[in-house]
Formats: C-alpha cells, sequence, structure tokens
C-alpha cells in the first residue's frame, strides 16, 4: 500500500447555515403528526429546528444546496453536516452521535444489525439523495483531452501500467503526444464510499485486471494517499503525473482536466447528459424501502453516449425509533431535498434524481415513523 501524501488539505466544513429560527411547531403547509403530504412543494415545517449529520464528502456540495433550499421553505431549520468520509459517517450515525449519515456505500449487513439497535430495535434505511458522476482527475500539463478504459484503470491502480507513454495508453490516444512521465495514481486514505465505487466499477467492467475486491479501502496497493475529496484534488494539482478519483463538482471547482472513458463505444466525455443517461440504467435491489440499488447494469454498460462511472450518495436513517421532533425534522429535511433541493445540483457537479427513484423515495421518507 502506498504511504499518504504529505499536501494541504481543505478544512473540514461544517454546513449550516445562519437563518432565523421559528418554533419547532411551525407548519406552514398544514401538515400534521409524522406525514408529510407528497413531492411537489408540500413540506412540513415541523420538528426540531436543527439536525445533525456526518459522512460522505462527495455528497457534501450536494449537502449544501439541500440545506439551503430548507431554510428557503422553512426559515430556521438547518442540518449541520460534517463531510469526514463515509465510513466515519456510518459509524457516527450507528453510535448515535448524529442524527443521519451520508454514505456513497449501503450498509454493510454487520452495520444493518448495529444500526437496527441504534434504531430501538427498527431497521434503518438506505435512501439515495444524490447521483454524483465520479472524475478521474489528472496532471498532465499540455494534453488537454486523455481518453482511458476500464482496463487501464484497473492497470494504473494496481501499478500495471506506471508510464503515460505506454503504448496500450497511446493506442487509446491516437494524435495525442503522451509523456514519458510516471504516473502516479492519488487514492483515498481515509475510509470512502468514492474508493468503494471505484473498485465496483472495476470489478464489473474489467474483471480481467481487477481481482482485488470491493470495500471503502483502497485495495490497488500503488500509489500516494489523500484525505477526503478536497485532498484527492490538491494532490493531483501538486503532483505531475497524478490521476486520482473525485467527484465532478470538486474538479470543476479546481479547474482539473479529467479523461473520457471509452466503453467499448468509443470514448465517452463527462458531462451531466453523459451520467444522467448512466444513472437512467441503474434499478433496485428489492422491493421495500430500503432503497438499495444496483448499480452494475450501469457500471457494464457499452452504450454510446454513456459514461459509466457515477456514484449514488445514500442518506442511513432509521424507519421508526426517533424522538417525535427529530422524526418530524429529517422528513421534512428529506422531502425538501428530494424535491425543491435537486434543482440545484447541476450546477455542482451532480445528477438529479430519475423518476423512477424520487417515486420511491418520496414514499419510503412518508413511511417513517
Amino acid at each position: 500500500m502506498g504511504k499518504t501524501l504529505a499536501v494541504a488539505v481543505f478544512a473540514t466544513t461544517i454546513f449550516g447555515a445562519a437563518f432565523t429560527a421559528c418554533g419547532s411547531d411551525d407548519n406552514r403547509h398544514g401538515a400534521s403528526a409524522l406525514a408529510l403530504s407528497g413531492p411537489a412543494g408540500t413540506v412540513a415545517c415541523t420538528g426540531k429546528s436543527r439536525l445533525t449529520s456526518e459522512g460522505s464528502t462527495a455528497q457534501q456540495n450536494a449537502m449544501d444546496v439541500f440545506n439551503h433550499a430548507w431554510g428557503q421553505l422553512c426559515p430556521g431549520k438547518n442540518v449541520s453536516y460534517n463531510p469526514t468520509g463515509s465510513g466515519a459517517g456510518r459509524e457516527q450515525f450507528i453510535a448515535g452521535h448524529v442524527d443521519f449519515a451520508g454514505s456513497d456505500s449501503p450498509m454493510t449487513a454487520d452495520q444493518i444489525a448495529s444500526a437496527a439497535r441504534r434504531c430501538n430495535g427498527h431497521p434503518a434505511w438506505d435512501l439515495p439523495l444524490v447521483f454524483g458522476p465520479v472524475a478521474l482527475a489528472y496532471n498532465l500539463p499540455g494534453v488537454a483531452t486523455l481518453t482511458v478504459n476500464s482496463d487501464v484503470l484497473a492497470k494504473i491502480f494496481t501499478g500495471r501500467i506506471s508510464a503515460w507513454n505506454d503504448p496500450i495508453l497511446t493506442a487509446l490516444n491516437p494524435g495525442v503526444t503522451l509523456p514519458d512521465t510516471k504516473i502516479m495514481p492519488i487514492y483515498r486514505v481515509d475510509s470512502s464510499g468514492t474508493t468503494d465505487n471505484l473498485q465496483r466499477y472495476l470489478t464489473t467492467a474489467a474483471p480481467e485486471s481487477w481481482s482485488k475486491g470491493v470495500g471503502t479501502e483502497f485495495l490497488g496497493g500503488v500509489g500516494e494517499g489523500a484525505a477526503k475529496s478536497s485532498g484527492v484534488v490538491q494532490a493531483v494539482h501538486t503532483v505531475r503525473g497524478a490521476i486520482g478519483y473525485v467527484e465532478k463538482g470538486f474538479a470543476d471547482q479546481a479547474g482539473m482536466p479529467y479523461a473520457q472513458i471509452d466503453t467499448g463505444s468509443g470514448p465517452v466525455p463527462l458531462t451531466n447528459d453523459t451520467a444522467a443517461n448512466a444513472v437512467n440504467a441503474i434499478a433496485f435491489v428489492a422491493s421495500g424501502n430500503d432503497l438499495v440499488l444496483d448499480l452494475n447494469p450501469m457500471y457494464a454498460t457499452h452504450q454510446s453516449g454513456t459514461y459509466p462511472l457515477v456514484l449514488a450518495s445514500y442518506e442511513i436513517v432509521c424507519s421508526e425509533g426517533y424522538d417525535s421532533q427529530t422524526a418530524l425534522a429529517i422528513k421534512s429535511f428529506l422531502t425538501t431535498a428530494a424535491d425543491d433541493g435537486q434543482a440545484g445540483l447541476p450546477s455542482d457537479g451532480y445528477v438529479p434524481l430519475p423518476d423512477k427513484v424520487k417515486e420511491r423515495l418520496i414514499t419510503a421518507i412518508n413511511a417513517m415513523q
């Protein structure tokens, strides 16, 4: 395993805008008890004024969008979100230290049992709220366009391709002069759902070249580690020849180039449209309100115009077992995020919820007790 890269990492930001406070019994739309009346403009501003959450750095900017929308609809309401990584978020939720978690991976079998104890004997649910395309940001001055595929990525992140002018890469990039520069893979050193999604993508799309497995810890064994999405951006920006995986919004904010992926039908650039095409391929693992998604059809796509490396980011909540004021506030926030909050996502590099996900998400939110 590579060592952690010593670079400056942006400070952790805890989101939570200060709005004019209102009482917890505020109900601007007339809903009562724990029922919320549907997806379109029907947010009940009940429950406590402040929620706490922790986890995914991938949904950090989306959480800011959702928090702003909630404060606009329900003045005085806010979520204090701590972007420490998906693994830490799940741990803090299970320990009862935050009201809900943000995670780019659903709960594991062990975590499901622990979360049920945290929820006073009731199951916790994985609720997909954010789709974030993962950019393959790189630092190659003079190379404006770079194409990779799943096999190349697997070999880069396991060290079997170690120079940018490797014949496999030059064949994928006709007309592009790739330098004789060492490739420096940059990976997340913290427990990361983005890492898990990358490794799941490689397992599905390049099984012959990636046999390392999946999980929130990087398993490739080469490169340099950086903490959080901001750390990956900083590391790639600092190291010539670097390539790292980070959410599109972070790469855009830093003005960094990112690679196209050739899925077998030609190179596909990462855009909001090509990522949205990929999201349309997802399916649900099961019926019910624990909305774990099957991303393998998206990862394995060969469809032209479809960028396959997109993660689903969940909010992990108790289906039941909160005190009433917390339950009301979480339902209010999630309903806002699933509806009004989606409009602000594309400008931050996210893909809004497709209708088939939004409909089941609203149903699950309304089923919370």
